[in-house]
């Protein structure tokens, strides 16, 4: 018991550390939320994107990420910005950004491109903080198409069929069989890697709530009063999550137990 205690300690800790970038960006949208005196001189979005190149330069010179992962995020960073302007734009409408900003593209903050490589950032140091090895991991090109079904399908179910729970069984049948083992400190424990995967999207769900009641961003049905994001968006995080780590695999390839 004192050894399994012990372990989640390490694990709690490790989990953090892992946080580090994505805990950042959520202290700065809190705390600017309540307290922000530069607005005279910089809008909020601008102050959270110069922000949030500052602590990822100190990241790296910090050696905490590595050029190699931050290659990865960058380019995660680009394929969600195409996403926000898309989403956003006038004849969709899926969700908008209430303040003023300068620095964004489209009328797309190019902070929200951080919000989602905090994502990329979080899973390659939680892959290489706990040396993660895979048991029965699908084939890597299963794994990149099915990624690629999922970015294409968030666009086109706005025109034609949402296929995303067609989507979700393939993810179930190529994936559903592949256990992640970990280890926080000596001893390695295992679970399913959709259980994973639907564990950290509740997280992000949770700080979508929180990023969401900070109008940070705001959905159609939030524009007069907030009210908690449905569940069902935890779907859409999920299935953002198979991107996330299918992209972060590219550098750090799934080793066998």
């Amino acid at each position: 018991m004192k050894k399994f205690l012990k372990d989640f300690i390490i694990f709690a800790y490790k989990q953090a550390y892992a946080c580090i970038f994505g805990a950042f960006l959520l202290v700065m949208i809190i705390m600017s939320k309540y307290w922000y005196p530069f607005d005279d001189i910089l809008y909020r979005y601008d102050f959270l994107f110069i922000s949030a190149v500052i602590f990822q330069g100190v990241l790296i010179l910090s050696k905490l990420e590595s050029y190699k992962e931050v290659k990865v995020i960058l380019i995660f960073h680009m394929i969600a910005m195409v996403m926000e302007v898309f989403k956003t734009s006038p004849s969709i409408g899926s969700w908008s950004y209430p303040e003023y900003v300068y620095i964004s593209l489209y009328g797309v903050p190019l902070f929200a491109g951080f919000m989602y490589s905090a994502v990329g950032s979080y899973i390659a140091r939680v892959w290489r903080i706990f040396d993660f090895r895979f048991e029965q991991y699908p084939r890597r090109i299963y794994a990149i198409l099915i990624a690629i079904a999922i970015y294409i399908n968030f666009f086109t179910h706005h025109f034609i069929w949402d296929l995303r729970y067609a989507i979700i069984i393939c993810i179930l049948f190529i994936f559903g069989k592949t256990t992640i083992f970990f280890t926080p400190h000596h001893r390695t424990y295992s679970m399913n890697l959709v259980i994973g995967f639907v564990l950290v999207s509740f997280f992000i769900w949770i700080a979508e709530n929180i990023a969401t009641y900070m109008r940070i961003w705001i959905y159609p049905s939030q524009s007069v009063i907030w009210h908690i994001v449905g569940f069902e968006k935890i779907t859409a995080w999920f299935l953002l999550m198979i991107i996330s780590f299918v992209l972060i695999s590219l550098i750090n390839y799934p080793k066998p137990r």
